[in-house]
């Protein structure tokens, strides 16, 4: 397999030039026939893509307006090496070479991925994620321990929504089609002269039936969707030398959950199906200070308050399915989490020779929780196996930290940079639960670990000619310890201690052929040290409900992989992309309840991703795009579920016209109704024997409609 993968590395290298890239797609120029420079500003300086010692996919305003429809789900298969794990209506968890979290049903998050909009955290809550007036879209691989510590041990996404424009203008947008789609927004900016300021306001309501259907409730809007997007921004210019943004986010999802069906098909049969609605409110404030000689200031504070409820069927049936036995379980959590932040940051305003950044952060999260599990079975065969059950859980939860971190940059010669950075963290937390049982005694659990981290990285960087960097990097992401919430457990395993990884990078960015031509090449390999793994077990056969998580520390591990994009701005009107993900991972020494876990690959770690598109915009108006995505085979979970998923590919297109002020298109998702899952879980599930197999959840089928914007 290692060979294998090597030859694979040594291919993708000799041939970078013919392998086109997603996530660097021509945005709107001057020049049709050269490529926009992106500009990278999750990091702590903005930096040129091709500037930056790392790993970086930027989808840009264009690309998600042509690749995408609604959310980001639409456009992550985009990103190499950039998976997500189902389980929910929209994807709420993702994987970053490989790391990440599957699911979260218990009240103390710990990502692995951090995932901000608008500097506001939305981690493990990416659910908010609509694409209405977003700007673009970064993904930044592997540790980013410096700039975000604890949050991000396998990497970040950040998304950033359109800025206010200086002059008035606006735009109205509608949609159309099959599943009962339609949606409907608009946008507005432009400046307010008298407060030297400007103003930009987006307003967007999705809804769907969703992709099911329901033959016990002969409903097709069970799995529906219901998202409303409002974004709000206000730049402020009070001087010369300060410029204050204000960003505030409204999203109301409201979406339905019923996405599992005893025979893996679209046709459920659930009686109580469930939900998934995220409720968010977000605001953000970043000042920039250039007044100060010794050094440019930057401060950014952030709040958000989202309340998530989450329900689904837990028998997956109805009375009548499950006849002549009684067999009837629901689930059902209510989660309220807030999350503050406050960051400062002094930096000189050198570009070139030695710059310096220090700055400080912290970050406050709380988050509730009352989860009730409550289900009855009755075998009219075997009155020994009849039982009820009735579990609320009342949780508490807050996090807190506090970090100093810093970074020099600076030149080893004429074509020789460095940057070495370095940050220092404290974690402390507070947990406590009661947990209320129909037929035992009532529990309570209370954990306050605290923990000092550190992470950072060095590079440098060689300029091979204008337009071309090699850069080599070592990085050092960490991520918090924690506790396991789920009953039963032995206090062995109560507590998981930190785990720390480190990156070592290699990569050719070029911005070639007159910047027609852009190339990101990365090679990785990761060390993990105790690296934190998640899984479970049902406890009782007869009781989904009783099927617990809980995670433990592997011995050690490994990641290691490709990641590679191109563009090619071909002619004036043609544009073709693509994106290439290799990627093995392997965890070593797990043990739990005194079994030795096999060494293996992670879940949700497909061993190649890969995306290749065209877009054709005639500057008489006719438009063409053509998307081919595909991802190879994955584990759903760690053992004892040793199923994978298949490998599969997915074809996308958009027709349309475009003018000054007007565009129109049809498009389709999906074009071939390829069959493919984003979730997969082994256990059993159906009276009387409740034979463990394997259930999936599928992803979207063929969809299509039409859309047209009005601009003004």
């Amino acid at each position: 397999m290692t060979r294998h993968l090597l030859a694979r590395f040594g291919a993708a290298l000799s041939l970078s030039l013919m392998i086109p890239a997603p996530a660097l797609v021509r945005a709107e120029t001057t020049d049709s026939s050269q490529l926009d420079e992106i500009v990278v500003t999750a990091a702590l300086r903005p930096l040129p893509v091709q500037d930056l010692p790392g790993s970086v996919s930027v989808l840009s305003q264009s690309t998600l307006r042509d690749a995408g429809q609604q959310h980001f789900e639409d456009v992550l298969a985009l990103v190499p090496n950039l998976n997500w794990a189902g389980d929910t209506a929209r994807p709420r968890y993702f994987q970053i070479r490989g790391i990440g979290e599957l699911q979260q049903y218990q009240g103390a998050p710990n990502p692995s991925v951090g995932f901000l909009i608008d500097d506001i955290d939305f981690s493990g809550l990416a659910t908010a994620a609509t694409l209405f007036d977003v700007d673009h879209i970064e993904v930044l691989h592997g540790p980013q321990g410096t700039v975000y510590g604890a949050n991000a041990l396998a990497g970040l996404i950040y998304v950033k929504s359109a800025d206010p424009a200086t002059e008035f203008g606006g735009r109205v947008e509608a949609d159309a089609g099959d599943y009962g789609e339609r949606s409907y927004g608009f946008v507005v900016t432009g400046p307010v002269d008298v407060l030297d300021s400007s103003f930009r306001l987006a307003v967007q309501r999705y809804t769907s039936d969703g992709f099911y259907y329901n033959a016990y409730l002969h409903r097709n809007d069970t799995n529906a969707r219901d998202e409303t997007t409002i974004r709000g921004k206000w730049r402020t210019r009070p001087s010369d030398d300060l410029t204050i943004d204000l960003t505030l986010l409204r999203v109301y999802v409201n979406d339905g959950y019923d996405a599992w069906a005893i025979d893996n098909s679209r046709v459920t049969q659930s009686d109580h199906p469930g939900m998934d609605n995220q409720h968010s409110t977000g605001f953000s404030a970043r000042a920039n200070y250039t007044g100060w000689a010794p050094a440019a200031i930057t401060a950014i504070a952030t709040y958000a308050d989202s309340l998530i409820d989450y329900g689904y069927d837990g028998d997956w049936g109805n009375p009548q399915l499950w006849a002549p036995y009684t067999y009837d379980y629901t689930e059902y959590q209510n989660r309220h989490r807030t999350t503050r932040s406050l960051e400062l940051r002094l930096a000189n305003g050198a570009e070139h020779g030695f710059s310096w950044l220090v700055g400080a952060y912290a970050f406050d999260l709380t988050e509730s929780l009352v989860d009730t599990s409550a289900g009855v079975y009755v075998d009219p065969f075997d009155a020994t196996q009849n039982g009820s059950s009735l579990t609320v859980i009342n949780s508490a939860y807050q996090a807190r930290s506090g970090a100093l971190y810093g970074q020099i940059d600076g030149d080893l010669g004429s074509r020789l940079r460095y940057s070495v950075g370095l940050r220092g963290e404290r974690r402390t937390t507070r947990y406590n639960d009661t947990t209320t049982n129909l037929d035992a005694p009532t529990t309570a659990n209370d954990f306050g670990p605290a923990y000092d981290l550190w992470g950072g990285q060095a590079s440098l960087t060689y300029a091979l000619a204008d337009g071309q960097n090699l850069y080599a990097l070592v990085s050092r992401g960490y991520k918090a310890g924690g506790f396991n919430l789920s009953p039963g457990l032995p206090a062995s395993q109560l507590l998981f201690a930190p785990e720390w990884d480190i990156n070592y990078e290699i990569g050719h960015k070029a911005r070639l052929e007159d910047a027609r031509l852009q190339i990101d090449t990365s090679l990785f390999y990761m060390q993990r040290h105790s690296e934190q793994l998640l899984t479970g077990e049902q406890l009782d056969p007869n009781n989904p409900n009783t099927f617990i998580f809980y995670t433990g520390n592997a011995r050690s591990g490994y990641n290691y992989g490709l990641e590679q994009s191109v563009a090619w701005a071909a002619t004036q009107s043609l544009t073709l992309g693509g994106s290439l993900g290799l990627l093995q991972t392997l965890y070593t020494g797990f043990v739990q309840n005194g079994v030795i876990f096999p060494d293996r690959a992670l879940p949700h770690a497909p061993d190649w991703q890969a995306a290749l598109n065209a877009t054709w915009r005639d500057p008489r108006g006719p438009y063409a795009r053509l998307d081919l995505t595909g991802m190879g085979a994955f584990y759903y979970d760690l053992p004892p579920n040793n199923t994978r998923s298949s490998p599969y590919e997915l074809v996308n297109a958009k027709l349309g016209w475009e003018t000054a002020r007007y565009e129109v298109y049809l498009w389709g998702r999906n074009l071939f109704n390829r069959d493919y899952t984003v979730r997969g879980f082994y256990f059993g599930d159906q009276p009387p024997d409740f034979a463990n197999k394997v259930y999936t959840q599928l992803g979207e089928p063929r969809n299509w409609g039409v859309h047209l914007t009005a601009k003004f």
